[in-house]
Parts: structure tokens; sequence; C-alpha cells
């Protein structure tokens, strides 16, 4: 199989495994990237069958509109089910490194808020160890030379990704060698830096469960 057709099996499968939670009143929320569009246009076969979707990004809430599927803003919902997105590499513990569509932060808000969280990705992005992956940083603009020189403190070497505004108005600096063996200690450190919103590591909210899709099928993984 191609990593595309791993990608649609994942999507087809993480529907599957919402169904059951899906009620008129369920709230969705859907997370960014490729392996999020393809659950986006699957999850549009059931629009009517739960109330609406909180979205990651401006990209996915219009996606999700074009399809008819209600959009809310986070403060005007009470409670969100299940949260559905991909991740640019998982550990066995379903730790992960996300931000690689530079919607790490509303990502994490999403993540937070929400009952359980879906990781869906194809077998490419499960690894032993964190940090091949360069782990994207969300940098208040001003704050950018400052938070690079202390995230090479950290034994990191940043790099700005130029061209990038975030959906907050903010940068990303993307963090290159890092061997990431304590995901949550680095993360609590990362974000203890003056200038940053936050990081790309999921290591305090992990995903609940990881549908991977491999070439035998799609695996479930539960931490």
């Amino acid at each position: 199989m191609t990593q595309d057709e791993l990608k649609q099996a994942v999507a087809e499968a993480a529907v599957k495994y919402i169904l059951p939670m899906l009620e008129d009143d369920t709230i969705v929320g859907v997370g960014t990237g490729s392996t999020a569009n393809l659950f986006i246009d699957e999850l549009a076969k059931y629009k009517n069958d739960f109330d609406g979707t909180v979205a990651s990004s401006e990209a996915s809430a219009e996606r999700l509109k074009k399809h008819g599927i209600p959009v809310y803003e986070l403060n005007s919902v009470g409670n969100i089910r299940v949260y559905v997105d991909g991740a640019d590499e998982s550990n066995e513990y379903l730790h992960l490194i996300k931000g690689g569509g530079a919607a790490l932060t509303r990502e994490k808000i999403v993540a937070a808020c929400s009952e359980e969280f879906v990781c869906i990705a194809d077998e490419s992005k499960m690894v032993k160890v964190l940090g091949d992956f360069p782990l994207p940083v969300e940098v208040i603009p001003m704050a950018r030379g400052y938070v690079a020189r202390e995230l090479v403190k950290l034994g990191g070497d940043p790099v700005y990704r130029e061209g990038v505004i975030t959906d907050n108005g903010n940068q990303i600096l993307d963090v290159y060698n890092l061997d990431i063996l304590n995901p949550a200690e680095l993360e609590k450190s990362i974000d203890g830096i003056v200038g940053v919103v936050t990081n790309g590591l999921f290591a305090k909210r992990p995903a609940d469960v990881l549908l991977l899709a491999t070439k035998e099928g799609v695996k479930t993984l539960k931490r």
C-alpha cells in the first residue's frame, strides 16, 4: 500500500471508531493536516448523526464548512466528546510530535478540552525515540531570537520557518537534533521559556488511542 492508501485506510477506521459516540448533541474535535483532511471527508458521510465540530485550524474549519458540517467556536461549546488528529511522530507511550502544519497551539487546546484524543497515523510515524522530526515551537515574533538562543541551550538547533504565520499571528521555530528521551520534561522546559506560546510535544496530554495504518491493516494502540 502507498502512504496515501494507508492514510485513507486510517481515516476510514477513525470514523468507524467514533461512530458509537455520535449522538444529536455530540461535538467532535477535528485536527489539521493531510490525514485529518481525509478524516473530514469520511466524517461528512455522517454529518446528520451529530451536532457539529470544533476545528484546530482555519483550514480545517473551511473544509468542514464546505461539507456542510457545523463548526463552533470552542468557547461556545460545553464538551468535546472526541478529538481526532494526525501526528508527525508517535512513540509507544502515545507521546506525539505535532505541528508540521503550524496548528500546534490550537491542536493542543482542543486536545486538552476533549474527553478522548484519537491520533491517526501511518506506520512511518511510529518511532522508538521522538526527535527525528524537527520539533515545532510557536513563538511571539519579537521573542524569536531570544527563544532560539534558549533552545540552543537545551541542545537543539532551531531554524526559523520562513514565510509561515500561524492562525494566531505568531511564528514557528523548528528544532532539529533533539533526542527526546523525556518528552514530558522537555515539553515543560520549552513552555517555560518566555516568548514561547507552546511547543509540538504532546506528552503532558498524549493521545488516548493511536490508530496506526500498516500494510497488515489498521492497528489500535492504547496507553
